[in-house]
């Protein structure tokens, strides 16, 4: 094939990516491919005029998965169809890997919402889908991103259980108390209670509010027990909502984790930054230009160069979309924010050598993006160096 590819350095324009099984085998300039010949020895050339090569997106966080299973609060779907059914979309999306983000609470209300998927049998469910698909038929890479809240001390026992069994492929503490992390603000954290439960009264949120803020949380021995059996298992640690220095302190020194996800602040951005820990950002909040949750603007801070990492967070499309809009709008270059969903994410999780950019040797995830009415849109998905999806955008045509 040839195209514009996006590595890691530069955009090279008019060249040619050559795959062998499921590796890339050699990328050259298209002047340098003798097509017939390669057409001869009975291999196929995708000619695809001049569009944009990037590798397959790696999603380090995404919850969607909870929005498939349970569409409405009533409406429970058969957990295996919906997730073959949402790697359909999500294949088109550009997503080639993805770490389904499962958040794994107390059942006695702590949530600001409670769902299904978020019920101990459900998790177990879906964290043996997870790896059975990964391991059996699938479009997609699926792996399991475990979402502990530390205030879930009942379930300790059942996220060792979980790291013993390997389903767990990335661990994260969060601490969703309020008062604290996202929901520092308890003017907002009252706002969108009654938003999630309208019917409620201000007095009832007020007790709620007390309720959550005293529940106890796991010792910090049994924290830092369950962050180095997961190091052990070459499983890396993010931590959730980082508000403070001390904090991104703690969970560097004693856990050793490898990821911020969604700082709160820059300033604190900044600071896990410079403690060698990579970044997390949604790129909804790239999109929509603020935090749902009224917290980090991910695109000052990615010009300020303290975010690593864009997850698609609540909503995949975001990904493609995101990286186009800091390359128009703010003219960050293209290789560049394709890194956000890239390579960058591939080194935070430790699977760069095989995945997350384009070279010589590497995997074959690839993806071909053409400008369509001015929106980046996929055309062809290659993982593995096959052809797993292909769209043809076409027009009406009147007599």
């Amino acid at each position: 094939m040839h195209v514009n590819i996006m590595t890691k350095d530069t955009v090279l324009d008019n060249y040619a990516v050559v795959l062998e099984e499921d590796r890339i085998k050699k990328i050259l300039p298209m002047n340098e491919l003798d097509t017939a010949k390669v057409k001869s020895l009975g291999n196929i050339v995708y000619d695809v005029n001049g569009a944009y090569i990037s590798p397959g997106f790696i999603d380090i966080h995404s919850d969607n998965i909870e929005s498939i299973v349970q569409p409405r609060p009533t409406s429970i779907m058969d957990s295996k169809m919906a997730l073959m059914e949402h790697e359909k979309q999500l294949v088109n999306q550009g997503i080639t890997t993805i770490y389904h983000s499962l958040s794994f609470l107390r059942e006695d209300g702590a949530a600001m919402r409670q769902k299904e998927t978020r019920k101990p049998h459900k998790m177990r469910e879906l964290a043996e889908l997870i790896k059975s698909l990964h391991e059996g038929y699938h479009l997609i890479r699926h792996r399991f991103h475990c979402r502990f809240d530390l205030r879930n001390s009942e379930g300790y026992d059942t996220l060792m259980d979980y790291l013993d069994k390997d389903y767990i492929h990335l661990l994260s503490f969060n601490d969703h108390t309020p008062g604290q992390g996202q929901y520092r603000d308890l003017i907002r954290y009252r706002e969108n209670m009654k938003n999630y439960k309208p019917d409620l009264e201000d007095t009832q949120i007020d007790r709620m509010i007390e309720e959550r803020m005293a529940i106890p949380k796991i010792s910090k021995d049994k924290i830092e027990k369950t962050a180095d059996v997961a190091r052990g298992k070459g499983i890396r640690i993010a931590s959730h909502d980082d508000d403070s220095a001390e904090k991104i302190e703690y969970v560097h020194s004693e856990l050793k984790a490898d990821i911020s996800e969604f700082p709160v602040e820059l300033n604190v951005a900044r600071i896990a930054k410079e403690r060698g820990m990579l970044t997390v950002a949604g790129a909804p909040n790239v999109l929509l230009e603020k935090s749902h949750s009224g917290n980090l603007s991910a695109t000052e801070a990615i010009l300020d160069g303290c975010i690593d990492i864009l997850c698609s967070d609540y909503y995949p499309p975001a990904m493609l979309h995101a990286v186009f809009k800091l390359n128009t709008d703010y003219q960050i270059p293209l290789w560049e924010s394709v890194k956000l969903v890239t390579l960058n994410p591939a080194k935070a999780l430790g699977i760069d050598k095989e995945y997350g950019s384009i070279e010589e040797g590497k995997k074959a995830d690839m993806l071909i993006i053409s400008i369509i009415d001015g929106k980046p849109a996929i055309t062809k998905v290659f993982i593995d160096g096959e052809l797993v999806s292909e769209l043809n955008y076409r027009r009406t045509r009147y007599a």
